[in-house]
């Protein structure tokens, strides 16, 4: 949680301004230790300079083809503009065809040594480089994408696609700038674009053209538009094009609204591999990428639907999702504020009590000795009470997820009291980051003084900081059996600027206000000699502003300030001077410690459990965290739009490679009422991970606390936990080609235009349409119905029956009184459905059945996949692949994973009458374990488990009817 709800009342000014009349949760003092700088963001300072005012560009030249593209050296073509930094002379430009999908361009300075390789290479160690496929045919000539370049009147490129000659990308008409703190690069974009990704924000999911999004993780609550927890610098473009019906040729539409014209789009991604701070503007007809640093590393994904760009992103760039265990699919409850086991307990025992099902109880900080990780509360939670809490929660087949905060706590080495083992630890193994003379960096969190495990140093120097995590999680492990571990403030967040803790050990910031002498000019008790320190400042514009100092960096304040939420990089972070071992600056790796400590967290579970699928969710994380760990999206707020926001954030997460997604249901600060909480329950139970959190001064809010909300939610639950094999298989598909779990309606309906900017509806896989109610006080929803107009047939999930009289593109008003979720069933699929229960275990070990929901041509189609649930490398899986034509569903299993449920059911969606005969591998079925409501067309077969004694899976059937 990055309780800033709670520490800076600027941050709920940001909430307040956008929710009139709405007061904060807490009215805090900012804290004085943790104010930098001012500082102006340049995108609304009216005194910074247009670099594309006054810097020259470069010339190609001695430009070379290769087997797959080209290389050429770029040179400045006039004098040196130096605005944000000092420029770049040399450059050079490397162009491949990876595949026939993926195009490569590069663009870096000639001469780079060990002094300065981070300034402007993201190595590979921590973010793999795509590399190019071995098979070594002729990418480029099959290959829609084509790369040209000109040097008139400076150098440009561009990316068009062969098949619509449409340009995908082109920097004509701006200039390369290049420095060595500031690069700026641009494309022009066609009229009305449809942008989606850059994340991660608190936005509509389709970007719009008047919107910068800044790259910088900060702990900050979730604030509309600002920059958060999470990076990823990849977008994807979809462009509609009108056909002409007689010719077949295509017309870009800017306005595609006519719903009787025929429309086909095409997708592609572009995704800048740069893990700097970095700013992109989209504006009306242009979008401009800004950095602090690095290299332009871009890689172009030809498409031409969602669906080929996200699978060959992750396959070729991030890698794919983490399989998780079966469990973490149920519903886990957590709030800031149960304050002992037994106050576990009595919420673990009210869910019982109500018949709702929960899966996982979670721990936020006050499990804590004084809020230090891997100490408990000796009076509020004991270890030996734990483990009998814990293992009356193992035999009841749930789970314990504790948080772990990034910050280690610093004690007053003067006070044997004081005393803290896994800070000694880290110590004797060089764990934590430095100030750059050498000591160690002391900032302050929720304990008081903290350090920092430096992940860099580990990976690049050898010191012990991943040894130490792997053997403080396993230390802690024996003492609490814990099943997955929650990773918070790990942006990294410090609440003081600088290094305040050095020399002030023996003072207490948590019973005394960080209110601790600092350094004017730097906020910190040691800089770096190679920080230029300059600025200006008058009366009329009291900000600092740094101007470059010829190949010095000035890394605490660039010379180009970014949109940053909190202002001053140093603020509520950790300084970008700090130190990792070795040398490498935080300003150069910031937004990957994240990142970095999900991979320590990831092997430290595997450390554990070393056949088992560690369960992690973290906050802060970069392009390819989703192969450790999941997300949850941060500290919303108990509000209407925040609920909305849910959905675009969790569908922007599925094109950056995190499936495991969900938010604090309910809302985490402010109060829940019962409506909010009935809606957010019902809409949360379709996302991946389903979790209700919220704040320490909050009400309660679990689902039983309102019976309206209690039964609202029992309600969702059922269809979850039925849909637990669907959405297992869905995820497992997630994880092995890359195919998106919950999934924008534009994707499966990619030539329906009206669908760009469809947020409040979402599929969950290509079979489950959800319709959420997300505005107060209603008991109606609009929503439209995609594919009619092609043929799609959706059915009611609730009655079976079929949606009719809908037109194309039409917002068809839909009953929502409180306690109902319109969820449809796509006409076409077959989905496995097992009976609902309190835990998954109840799940796993109850009958099977099938619903199979017919299309238009009374065909359907469908898949499940079973293993034992936990495994990371299974040693038995089966496939079952349904098919359904001609009247007859035949199901053929693959595998050798042992089920031994019985099929219960199944219910045809779509059945034609007349009926009057059933049978199951050729042998009529009794007629009174069948019926057909011919006035709904559903046939539903019932005690089938007779027939299947021996497992629903372990041989080919086929059931027909006619």
């Amino acid at each position: 949680m990055a309780r800033t709800i709670l520490l800076l009342s600027v941050s709920l000014l940001g909430i307040l301004s956008l929710v009139p009349g709405q007061e904060p949760l807490v009215r805090a003092s900012v804290d004085e230790s943790d104010v930098g700088q001012p500082v102006i963001p340049n995108i609304i300072d009216p005194l910074a300079i247009n670099p594309q005012s006054v810097c020259p560009g470069y010339k190609a030249s001695n430009v070379e083809a290769t087997s797959n593209g080209l290389t050429a050296l770029l040179t400045l073509a006039g004098d040196a503009c130096n605005v944000y930094g000092t420029d770049i002379e040399a450059l050079s430009l490397f162009v491949e065809y990876q595949a026939a999908d993926r195009l490569h361009v590069e663009i870096l300075p000639r001469y780079i040594g060990h002094e300065n390789y981070t300034w402007f290479i993201l190595p590979e160690e921590l973010i793999p480089k795509p590399k190019a496929e071995k098979n070594e045919d002729d990418y480029a000539s099959r290959s829609d994408l084509d790369f040209s370049w000109s040097n008139e009147p400076t150098f440009s490129f561009t990316v068009t696609r062969k098949s619509t000659g449409d340009i995908l990308f082109t920097t004509e008409g701006t200039q390369l700038v290049y420095e060595d703190q500031f690069i700026e690069f641009g494309s022009s974009l066609p009229e009305n674009y449809n942008l989606y990704g850059l994340g991660e924000v608190i936005h509509g999911f389709r970007l719009g053209n008047n919107f910068t999004r800044t790259f910088f993780a900060a702990d900050v609550g979730d604030i509309i538009d600002a920059n958060i927890y999470g990076n990823h610098p990849i977008y994807l473009d979809t462009r509609y094009f009108e056909v002409d019906k007689e010719t077949g040729e295509l017309a870009y539409a800017s306005d595609a609204t006519d719903k009787s014209a025929q429309y086909k789009s095409y997708t592609h991604g572009v995704f800048q591999r740069n893990a700097h701070a970095q700013e992109v503007l989209l504006q009306e007809s242009n979008i401009t990428w800004r950095a602090l640093g690095g290299d332009i590393d871009l890689y172009f994904y030809e498409g031409p639907t969602q669906d080929h760009v996200t699978k060959s992103y992750q396959k070729s760039a991030i890698g794919l999702p983490a399989m998780q265990q079966y469990w973490t699919f149920g519903y886990h409850q957590c709030r800031w504020g149960y304050v002992n086991w037994g106050h576990l307990q009595d919420v673990v025992d009210n869910f019982a009590k109500n018949d709702i099902p929960l899966e996982t109880i979670w721990s936020d900080i006050d499990y804590m000795k004084s809020y230090r990780d891997f100490e408990n509360d000796p009076i509020q939670y004991p270890y030996k009470e734990g483990a009998e809490f814990l293992s009356r929660l193992h035999q009841n087949n749930q789970h314990y997820v504790p948080i772990i905060d990034a910050a280690i706590y610093a004690p007053d080495p003067e006070n044997a009291s004081d005393a803290y083992a896994p800070f000694n630890r880290g110590l004797e193994h060089d764990a934590f980051l430095l100030n750059s003379d050498g000591s160690i960096y002391i900032g302050a969190v929720w304990p008081g003084y903290t350090v920092f495990p430096d992940w860099i140093g580990a990976l690049f120097n050898g010191t012990g900081a991943n040894r130490w995590w792997i053997s403080e999680i396993a230390e802690y492990f024996s003492k609490i059996k814990f099943d997955g571990i929650w990773i918070d403030m790990s942006e990294v967040s410090s609440f003081c600027v600088g290094s305040c803790g050095s020399d002030n050990l023996n003072i207490d910031p948590v019973q005394a206000p960080l209110l601790l002498p600092q350094q004017e000019t730097t906020g910190t008790t040691s800089i770096s000699s190679s920080v230029a320190e300059t600025s200006t400042s008058s009366a009329t514009t009291p900000y600092r502003r740094s101007t470059p100092t010829p190949g010095v960096r000035n890394v605490n304040w660039p010379p180009y300030t970014i949109n940053n939420w909190h202002g001053d990089l140093a603020v509520h972070a950790v300084s970008p001077n700090a130190t990792h071992h070795g040398g490498i600056l935080e300003y150069d790796v910031h937004n990957l410690y994240g990142h970095q400590i999900l991979n320590a967290t990831y092997h430290a579970l595997l450390n554990l459990f070393p056949t088992k699928r560690p369960f992690i969710i973290g906050r802060s994380q970069f392009a390819g965290s989703g192969k450790w760990a999941g997300h949850w999206g941060g500290d919303n707020y108990s509000l209407w739009a925040f609920m909305f926001f849910s959905i675009p954030q969790a569908l922007s997460f599925s094109l950056f490679g995190i499936p495991m997604f969900g938010v604090d249901t309910c809302g985490f600060a402010n109060d829940a009422d019962g409506e909010l909480c009935s809606r957010w329950m019902q809409l949360s139970a379709f996302f991946p991970f389903y979790r209700n959190h919220n704040v320490y001064e909050g009400a309660s809010q679990e689902p039983y606390v309102w019976p309206e909300v209690a039964e609202a939610a029992k309600t969702a639950m059922k269809i979850r936990y039925a849909l637990l094999p669907y959405l297992y298989t869905t995820f497992y598909l997630s994880h092995s080609t890359g195919s998106t779990t919950m999934r924008a309606l534009a994707w499966e309906f990619p030539n329906e235009p009206w669908l760009a900017d469809a947020d409040r509806q979402f599929l969950l896989g290509d079979s489950i349409l959800v319709t959420p109610c997300l505005v107060q006080g209603a008991t109606t929803v609009d929503g439209v119905f995609p594919g009619v107009g092609s043929g799609t047939v959706w059915y009611d999930w609730y009655n079976q029956t079929a949606i009719k009289g809908v037109t194309t593109g039409q917002n068809v008003t839909i009953d929502t009184p409180l306690g109902h979720i319109p969820v449809y069933v796509r006409g076409g699929s077959v989905i496995p459905l097992q009976e609902p229960g309190l835990t998954t275990a109840a799940v796993r070990a109850s009958p099977w059945s099938l619903l199979v929901a017919l299309d238009g041509n009374g065909h359907a189609s469908g898949e499940l996949y079973i293993d034992d649930g936990e495994s990371l490398v299974p040693n038995a899986t089966t496939w079952v692949d349904f098919t359904v034509a001609d009247s007859s569903l035949k199901t053929t299993p693959r595998g050798n994973f042992v089920d031994t449920n019985m099929l219960g059911n199944v219910t045809i969606l779509g059945a034609q009458s007349p009926v009057s005969r059933v049978e199951l591998n050729g042998k009529e079925i009794h007629a009174e374990t069948w019926s057909l409501q011919s006035s709904d067309s559903v046939l539903k077969i019932t005690n089938l488990d007779s027939l299947t004694t021996g497992g629903a899976w372990n041989e080919e059937w086929t059931l027909s009817w006619s």
